[in-house]
């Protein structure tokens, strides 16, 4: 059975062994197992990641990091906003509203939100309210970003 509860994830080796059935597997969480393997990490250590579970397994998982408004450069007024990493819905699990239900649960901190959508996912990002940045070659260096803003909030001027 699938809890659409979006749950914080704990930074612990079983959480790890999980990120590792998912295709953007990478560095961050490499970094993490090695933090892990040095130190006695309590269950309670903070994350930035969360997740949806089916049963005991992780089904769909995104991770969010708090920017602070002194390195904001896309939100008007400037302020503190939410970068959304690693979206990602194992594929057996697609096409069931996980990814929404993620991106909804960012949403509810009432902050902006940035993401860098990946090639062919724009459709996927407007769907969700969210909008592409004026490109700014200097600031996006390549990136394709995307922002959600909350009402009162409106893009920086480039």
């Amino acid at each position: 059975m699938v809890d659409l509860t979006v749950r914080p994830l704990v930074i612990n080796y079983k959480t790890l062994e999980e990120f590792k059935k998912f295709k953007e597997y990478g560095v961050q969480e490499l970094s993490m197992m090695e933090d892990l393997q040095d130190n006695i990490i309590e269950n309670d250590s903070e994350s930035p990641f969360y997740g949806i579970y089916f049963g005991d397994k992780l089904i769909a998982r995104m991770s969010l990091y708090r920017i602070d408004e002194k390195y904001d450069r896309y939100f008007d007024p400037p302020q503190d906003y939410l970068e959304l990493w690693k979206l990602e819905v194992l594929p057996q699990y697609h096409d069931r509203d996980y990814g929404s239900t993620l991106v909804n649960f960012a949403k509810t901190f009432n902050l902006p939100v940035k993401t860098n959508a990946r090639q062919g996912s724009s459709q996927f990002w407007e769907k969700m309210g969210f909008e592409a940045v004026t490109y700014n070659p200097e600031r996006d260096r390549g990136e394709n970003p995307y922002v959600w803003y909350p009402e009162g909030v409106t893009e920086q001027d480039v």
